[in-house]
């Protein structure tokens, strides 16, 4: 029977998840270890905040935990434990005071993520967390850690395990996913790892790639099947990206690997109607050029433009073209790979997971953040759930490390 005050709680993994799992035994007073193959901690945390860190969102839960889909009644449980609101509270006591963004989206102020990492990691030097970087796991030998680092194999006996090491997208930041053999030869159930919030395929022409790669359309709506997302979407080289695209790529990746492509309808003037934009553009033309007209008289952008043309001729009337232009049809043909995808879905099974995030197979040790089979669209949503679980996995050592004392007999 272990005695939780011989051996360190590891966690393995540095990100998000990791280091809330690790803050949270440590103000619980364990010792923690933090383990992370990179040399630096909080990689992919650092990338995700280059364009502004988007903590969490404040719509009402209901919505919030739609957008988890089928994990929704795990991760609602999991925000039970650690809510937008306590994670706004989180990054103000970190000194990291925060704003509400006209969507929503919750950001600090500062708008990156390296101010709130450095404040997060003195706090963790404070409660004497030891992060031990190059250190990377290799899996279990006689129930005990092993590990490569820099000075060879290294064997740990933790007094418990939580793994938080990602999913397997951007892998030169840290997350390969070469866990995910190491769990399976345990007997845990994993899920392929697929991309999640990750660009698709689109064939364009040269002329448009040449003047319009890295536009955004925005405002949009896009649709697919019965799901309607506003937002923005960037033409890239390649195809699409951005939050809109995302929203909507669970959906759109299972109809590619179903049926090879999967048709996007795009609303390129989403405040008009269809009768209110066939009236503008009845306008008198005079000796403007269509493209000219399009954009004084529907007031559509040039890539907007560019996008109505790449989709065929110009049809004749205007209730024609004011139809088309409220349902661009884009053809995606494939999502773009793990490496460039922002999140991964796939990994470990809740089945394999009690509600506490320890794993059936191996008593002792706890999973948090992408390494669970959830996804969910950028937006805030990641890292909140992601932190979340953290906080869960947490919660669960105490309780298990609590579990495994032996009771005091009476005097």
């Amino acid at each position: 029977m272990t005695d939780p005050t011989d051996h360190a709680v590891h966690i393995i993994g540095a990100g998000p998840s990791g280091l809330m799992a690790a803050e949270t035994l440590a103000q619980a007073g364990a010792r923690v270890v933090v383990h992370d193959r990179m040399p630096s901690v909080g990689r992919k945390f650092l990338m995700a905040g280059r364009g502004g860190l988007n903590l969490t969102h404040t719509e009402a839960q209901e919505a919030f935990l739609a957008r988890y889909a089928g994990a929704a009644g795990p991760v609602s449980d999991w925000l039970d434990a650690f809510s937008p609101d306590d994670l706004t509270e989180w990054a103000h006591g970190l000194g990291q005071p925060t704003f509400v963004g006209s969507s929503g989206r919750v950001f600090p102020r500062a708008m990156k993520a390296s101010p709130l990492l450095r404040a997060w990691l003195a706090r963790l030097n404070e409660l004497s967390v030891e992060i031990r970087t190059r250190s990377r796991w290799t899996g279990w030998r006689d129930g005990a850690l092993t590990f490569d680092t820099p000075d060879g194999e290294r064997i740990e006996h933790p007094a418990a395990t939580v793994l938080a090491m990602g999913g397997a997208s951007w892998p030169r930041l840290g997350s390969d996913g070469l866990w995910v053999p190491v769990l399976e030869g345990e007997g845990v159930a994993v899920s392929p790892l697929v991309p999640a919030n990750a660009g698709f395929d689109v064939v364009w022409s040269d002329i448009l790639i040449a003047r319009f790669a890295g536009q955004v359309l925005k405002p949009a709506t896009l649709t697919f099947g019965d799901q309607t997302v506003r937002g923005e979407m960037v033409v890239t080289r390649y195809g699409v990206e951005g939050g809109a695209i995302y929203a909507l790529s669970s959906a759109l990746r299972a109809a590619i690997a179903a049926e090879g492509s999967a048709t996007l309808v795009v609303d390129l003037r989403p405040d008009l109607t269809e009768a209110a934009l066939a009236e503008r553009l009845s306008r008198p033309r005079g000796k403007d050029s269509m493209t000219n007209h399009l954009r004084k008289a529907g007031s559509l952008s040039p890539v907007a433009v560019a996008l109505l043309r790449e989709i065929g001729d110009i049809p004749p009337g205007v209730e024609k073209l004011a139809k088309r232009i409220k349902a661009v049809r884009l053809k995606l043909t494939g999502i773009q790979g793990l490496d460039r995808a922002i999140s991964t879905a796939g990994g470990v099974g809740f089945e394999a997971l009690n509600p506490s995030l320890m794993l059936t197979a191996r008593p002792g040790v706890f999973v948090a953040g992408e390494m669970i089979d959830w996804e969910a669209p950028t937006g805030g949503y990641l890292l909140q759930a992601s932190l979340a679980s953290g906080v869960v996995a947490a919660r669960g050592v105490q309780r298990w490390l609590a579990s495994q004392t032996p009771a005091k007999s009476p005097a």
